[in-house]
């Protein structure tokens, strides 16, 4: 058997290229590996590949994901992923997770708590460390997003740390941004911030399941109400919002209809087009 290769010794470009381009998810790792190093060599390797293949990008829905933590992310995109897979779709989920302080490696959360998901043929998940800087994603997230479209997945999700200024460094590389909230009181809707419910597409209140079914609709009618207020003369009248349980799978059909929608909205419009030359020049 062949060594893989390390990230300082990159294989054929041409050969890697073919290979992500095949739906080879071993060779997207591996690329995502190259795109992430730091090493000059890899630096000018990962420019030469992503060239190669940004021809092939662009027809993916780019769905960034965020919250606090313990608002339920991963279990959440784990069952909106499914039910994508369910609907004919690729999946390839970027979820950033805090650096380990020895290793300076992603912790590797995600992928294990959405193993389910991670054992679709038509998965891939790639966690990555947020890095030193603080932010809500990976130093390379947006080569790693174009390189699974590269390789085929049509619906590409950026799961981020949580809530803060590194948010906006998200939003800025995706189609739509869905802000997770947990079922609460007015105090919490208080406290978040006007500036990240400003960059939401979707606002989706999780865990409407249980005891917390009664809250969380309590928390949906709030936010609906306060976000009218907020975005009463914004385009498209401001960010939905929406209730599910990724538990029971309630609302997860419904909120996937919802962004399907939202996008081809955009698409329609032209306002996708122009939204993600912006983000090319920034």
């Amino acid at each position: 058997m062949q060594p893989v290769p390390h990230p300082s010794e990159p294989p054929a470009i041409d050969a890697l290229a073919r290979s992500v381009r095949a739906g080879d998810r071993l060779a997207l790792a591996r690329a995502i590996t190259l795109a992430e190093s730091t090493l000059p060599q890899d630096r000018a390797a990962a420019e030469a590949l992503i060239d190669r293949l940004l021809p092939h990008t662009g027809q993916a829905l780019r769905l960034g994901i965020s919250g606090p933590p313990g608002v339920g992310k991963s279990t959440l995109i784990e069952a909106l992923g499914l039910h994508a897979i369910a609907q004919g779709r690729r999946v390839a989920v970027l979820a950033v997770d805090p650096s380990s302080r020895l290793s300076g490696g992603a912790i590797l959360g995600d992928k294990t708590r959405m193993s389910g998901l991670a054992r679709e043929p038509a998965a891939f998940i790639r966690p990555s460390p947020a890095g030193p800087a603080q932010g809500g994603v990976a130093p390379r997230t947006r080569e790693a997003l174009l390189l699974c479209e590269a390789a085929g997945f049509d619906l590409v999700i950026v799961e981020t740390v949580g809530v803060g200024q590194g948010e906006t460094a998200a939003a800025d590389m995706v189609d739509l941004f869905v802000v997770l909230v947990q079922p609460a009181g007015g105090d919490e809707l208080q406290g978040m911030k006007r500036g990240i419910l400003e960059l939401a597409d979707l606002v989706v209140v999780t865990k409407a399941d249980g005891a917390l079914a009664e809250a969380a609709a309590r928390t949906l009618a709030e936010y609906r109400h306060a976000l009218r207020l907020l975005t009463a003369a914004a385009a498209q009248g401001g960010p939905r919002v929406e209730s599910c349980s990724a538990l029971t799978g309630a609302g997860i059909g419904a909120l996937w209809s919802a962004i399907v929608a939202r996008h081809d909205a955009l698409k329609t419009g032209g306002a996708l087009a122009e939204r993600r030359r912006a983000q090319a020049r920034a």
